[in-house]
């Protein structure tokens, strides 16, 4: 990175010549740095105009906070303010952090630049990417993927030759993509050359700190996966992370990341990998011969049921004999599964015709005498369910997306039904969170529950919007 001489306010008065000569086709002082040259090139190919163009207000300031609270960076906050925003305020400057799109999200600094800034469109809910508002270090260092500074004329747009600016971008210690940008930026005569490399430090120091949190996250998660692993009992498997990154494998010719976008991964030796997602990150098993298939269920909205990673059309009937064998995976007699999907009119003729259909489908994951299933079963009541016994409320409630079979009038099946909307949502009451709360009531099955918005009308803040959405609801629902 350049530095910039000892007199910015001289530097800025040929930066400016050099900026009117290039874009005017006349003989300049001197060449524009490349990573200007180029930066302009673009900017100019994106039709940014250097006369009229002002960064587009895209967030309104309600809009913004949401994004805040939702960004990776916000809990680099802190440590970026201990580092910069001292030497921004005693400076001049102002702290700007942006979005990996170039939305500022944050803003601080010297109360008297800030409102300079705000003048110039350099404010929070701006957008400042080099498509849109032409070369500046916010911009131009997304667009590069590494620290920049920008001084006065190097700006495209000539409303900003006033200002100087020095960013640094910040990865994602996962994945390596740019989450955003750490940048100082001021009047001219505040250019300093111990800035820009301040800011490209506090930029390492935050993603030091997200690599500390996401090693802490994956040891959490390392720890309460790992029975998965071991429950495949010699089977070859590996634990990844949400991304695909492998944390533990037993698996030869494993890549340090797979791609977690379907439920197979395609070895180069011809063999299939299955993905089975877990609570967070994936459990990933390669079957031999002799291990048992896995039978995923979705019963919670349309019945689904895969095979192997492969999906098979199901019929409701059939769905009914499944979610009866996964409530008793030590098996039904004939009798005894005629009884739990037809109730006492059941025959066990007609049910024996229906698993043999059944069967011919799914092939040899449905034994006989009893019947029941040979096969690992992985189904989503079932996940519901064992959240529950487990106390994780909210689990539970961002598992359950509806009833159980909805449409279906086996009696064992309606039984669990019941049974499981009432547990769901006596945890979501007596989970002693409001955000579990309204999750229930976000749903289907709990926007007409008159005493969940009762809870969240008494527990959420007066300063929550959500409160006021839940009495709106509440009076809806009390009208005779």
């Amino acid at each position: 990175m350049a530095t910039p001489p000892a007199d910015p306010l001289e530097s800025a008065r040929v930066l400016v010549r050099v900026h009117e000569a290039v874009l005017g086709g006349s003989r300049a002082p001197q060449a524009p740095r490349t990573v200007i040259a180029e930066s302009w090139r673009r900017s100019l190919d994106a039709h940014v105009d250097p006369d009229r163009t002002e960064a587009p207000t895209v967030y309104a300031q309600r809009e913004v906070s949401e994004l805040r609270a939702a960004h990776p960076l916000a809990s680099t906050l802190p440590a970026l303010r201990a580092t910069l925003r001292g030497l921004a305020e005693e400076s001049g400057q102002i702290m700007i952090v942006t979005d990996a799109t170039g939305h500022i999200l944050w803003c601080e600094g010297d109360n008297a630049v800030r409102h300079a800034a705000e003048r110039a469109a350099l404010a929070e809910g701006t957008r400042w990417s080099e498509d849109v508002i032409g070369t500046n270090a916010m911009g131009t260092a997304l667009a590069l993927g590494r620290s920049v500074r920008i001084h006065s004329g190097e700006h495209l747009v000539r409303s900003y030759h006033s200002w100087t600016c020095a960013a640094s971008p910040v990865r994602d210690p996962d994945t390596g993509a740019v989450l955003g940008v750490v940048d100082v930026s001021g009047p001219v005569h505040t250019a300093h050359p111990a800035v820009a490399a301040l800011v490209e430090a506090a930029a390492k120091l935050a993603e030091a700190q997200l690599h500390a949190s996401l090693t802490a996250r994956e040891e959490l998660l390392r720890e309460r996966n790992m029975p998965h692993l071991l429950g495949l009992r010699g089977e070859p498997g590996a634990l990844l992370t949400p991304t695909g990154r492998v944390l533990v494998s037993g698996i030869s010719g494993l890549p340090t990341r797979v791609d977690v976008s379907g439920p197979e991964i395609r070895f180069t030796d011809g063999r299939t990998g299955l993905l089975e997602p877990l609570h967070e990150g994936f459990l990933l098993r390669v079957p031999t011969s002799s291990s048992a298939p896995l039978l995923s269920l979705s019963l919670l909205e349309d019945p689904v049921v895969t095979l192997n990673g492969r999906q098979h059309p199901l019929s409701l009937r059939h769905a009914e004999i499944l979610a009866a064998l996964a409530l008793r995976p030590d098996g039904l007699s004939g009798e005894a599964l005629a009884l739990a999907t037809h109730g006492e009119d059941g025959n066990a003729v007609t049910v024996r015709a229906e698993v043999h259909r059944l069967r011919t489908q799914l092939g040899i994951v449905l034994g006989r005498k009893p019947y029941r299933l040979l096969a690992a079963v992985d189904a989503d009541f079932l996940r519901v369910r064992a959240a529950v016994r487990s106390g994780d409320a909210a689990l539970a409630v961002r598992s359950y997306r509806g009833p159980l079979l909805p449409r279906s009038e086996a009696p064992l099946v309606r039984a669990e039904r019941e049974e499981l909307h009432a547990a769901v949502r006596s945890a979501a009451l007596h989970s002693g969170c409001p955000d579990v709360v309204w999750d229930f009531a976000q749903q289907p099955h709990g926007s007409d529950d008159i005493e969940v918005h009762e809870v969240l009308a008494r527990t959420l803040s007066p300063a929550d919007p959500r409160r006021a959405c839940a009495l709106t609801r509440l009076r809806a629902l009390s009208l005779p």
